[in-house]
Order: structure tokens, then C-alpha cells, then sequence
């Protein structure tokens, strides 16, 4: 009888703790994504919420890259953008760009196709739509 507790017990324990990781193994990707303010050849946001991190891959096209490129002769056409992500509220967000009185963020809702701006200026927060994503694909990594 107690070693069918002890089993019973040591399997909990085991899905219990399993049970955040499955939950985190998974990859989002946000492809086909147009932009309010520029343009794109290629635009996509790949979440990998086991690792924490967001890739950002995106091309411009002509017309962005010369804007950019005039004031900025660092500015690249093919460019790819990690930073640390993390969830809150059932939305995932970037970490924090700028000083602790003025930052930027970009939120995603999983299964949301707009991503957002957030900015936050003097505890002031304001919240804009930056992209708007055709396509959304979620894969589960197995182990």
C-alpha cells in the first residue's frame, strides 16, 4: 500500500514540474507582417518562449532603405534583431529599450496577428499598433 502511495506521489511530482516547461516549449512565428510606418520585402517575428527570446528578421525594401540610409549610413538592408522576451498578463513582451523614465516595448498577444508599441514615458503608458501579421504558426518542441 505504500509503495502504490509513494508511486502515486512520485508521478505527480514529476507531471507537476514537467508541466511549465511543456507549457514553455514552444515557438510562435509571425510571418508576412506590414508595417504602419514602413516597408518590407520580408517582416517576421519568431518567438522561442523555452529560450525567452524574439528574432526579428526583416528586409527593406528600396524606397525604407534609402530613408533610413540618408541619415544613417549604418542602416542595412537585410537586418535580424534579438531581445529578451517574457510573459505578463497573457501578453509577451520585449525587454525594456531606453532609461527607466522613457522605454519602448514590443508586446505580442499569441494569438493576435496585430503586434504593438508600447511606450512608457514618466510611468505614462501609451500602446500603438506597429504590424499586422497575414500568417501565425505555433510549433511545440517535443522532448
Amino acid at each position: 500500500m505504500k509503495e502504490i502511495n509513494f508511486l502515486k506521489l512520485f508521478l505527480f511530482i514529476v507531471i507537476f514540474l514537467s508541466i511549465p516547461t511543456l507549457l514553455l516549449a514552444e515557438t510562435i512565428i509571425f510571418s508576412s507582417c506590414d508595417n504602419k510606418k514602413d516597408g518590407f520585402l520580408k517582416n517576421e517575428y519568431i518567438l522561442d518562449l523555452e529560450k525567452s527570446i524574439m528574432t526579428r528578421n526583416y528586409i527593406y525594401n528600396q524606397k525604407t532603405f534609402q530613408k533610413y540610409r540618408v541619415t544613417d549610413l549604418s542602416v542595412k538592408k537585410e537586418n535580424t534583431i534579438e531581445r529578451f522576451i517574457y510573459t505578463e498578463n497573457n501578453q509577451i513582451l520585449t525587454d525594456k529599450i531606453g532609461y527607466p523614465q522613457f522605454y519602448t516595448q514590443f508586446l505580442f498577444e499569441v494569438n493576435n496577428p496585430n503586434i504593438k508599441v508600447k511606450t512608457v514615458i514618466n510611468n505614462v503608458e501609451g500602446i500603438s499598433e506597429m504590424s499586422n501579421c497575414k500568417k501565425i504558426e505555433r510549433f511545440k518542441k517535443e522532448s
